[in-house]
């Protein structure tokens, strides 16, 4: 968009103005955890999951804080996910991820995002979340945080169940294909826009914009960095959501929030995405450890 000023020597000038904004990955970025393996115990609770299950969620958990998931193990969780969700019932979901949000989440928000989000946004940049976690989960956090935008994976329902299929699985180049369709609808400049990411499956992510960043990055993203003199950023304090920013609301009702599609929205089960693909991976890792010895 361009803007008329008159200049000191009474010409009239025009100052091109440009519109952009900042893409933060969620889990291990914007919080200390991951956000879908931290509801495996309201889940267990509900039903959803059995002790076996949460036991795995919680090693896997571990796995990840110590080194991330690559792409072949993201990948391996796509078949696991399919089979460990179908049958969910949706509005049970809502309602266990509703009640726990809070107590979860709030906790493990890093104070480092948050005023990393307060800059950009006082900049007059837009705000955009873009996580492989489900939409019940990222929708929240995103209103929480006083995000403008968020893209996360969504499940295909029918009769108020989850089928197990995927209908967008925001991950790898399909979250840089969605940032590039957020910039041709509202106008957003990628050269002029940042992105904020640990993992190495986040590269298309950070490559689409002008100022990659990396947050607290795994093996692969921080050689990567290196080599390509990009910032790196060290997050490490935890705060509560709610003593950090006192006027938190309360949770949104999902139309309130401008996601990827519309087509798209409803309920999703992508919280559990990243706990099967460690699931699988820690299996895999003990196998070969067998297969040493």
């Amino acid at each position: 968009m361009a803007q008329s000023q008159i200049a000191p020597s009474g010409l009239s000038i025009v100052e091109e103005v440009t519109r952009s904004a900042a893409f933060f990955d969620l889990d291990k970025t914007i919080i200390a955890r991951s956000s879908s393996l931290a509801f495996s115990r309201p889940f267990y609770t509900s039903g959803l999951i059995n002790r076996r299950t949460v036991l795995r969620s919680g090693y896997a958990q571990f796995v990840y804080l110590a080194g991330g998931a690559d792409h072949d193990q993201m990948e391996r969780m796509r078949q696991y996910l399919q089979s460990m969700v179908t049958g969910w019932p949706v509005a049970q979901v809502r309602e266990v991820v509703a009640e726990t949000l809070h107590e979860l989440i709030d906790p493990i928000v890093y104070d480092e995002a948050v005023t990393l989000i307060e800059e950009h946004r006082e900049a007059g940049r837009d705000i955009v979340i873009v996580s492989s976690s489900g939409a019940e989960v990222v929708e929240p956090i995103g209103q929480m945080l006083g995000a403008d935008r968020v893209v996360a994976t969504q499940m295909v329902i029918e009769d108020g169940k989850y089928t197990g299929e995927i209908e967008y699985y925001a991950y790898g180049p399909t979250k840089a294909d969605a940032m590039r369709e957020l910039a041709e609808r509202h106008g957003y400049d990628l050269t002029a826009s940042y992105a904020y990411s640990d993992s190495q499956t986040d590269l298309p992510m950070l490559e689409a914009v002008g100022h990659p960043t990396v947050v607290n990055p795994d093996k692969e993203l921080a050689r990567v960095a290196a080599e390509r003199e990009w910032p790196v950023l060290r997050f490490n304090r935890p705060v509560a959501m709610r003593r950090r920013l006192p006027s938190v609301p309360d949770l949104p009702h999902l139309s309130e929030l401008d996601t990827r599609q519309r087509a798209f929205a409803g309920a999703s089960i992508g919280m559990v995405l990243v706990a099967a693909a460690l699931i699988v991976a820690v299996a895999a890792s003990r196998r070969r450890r067998v297969a040493l010895l």
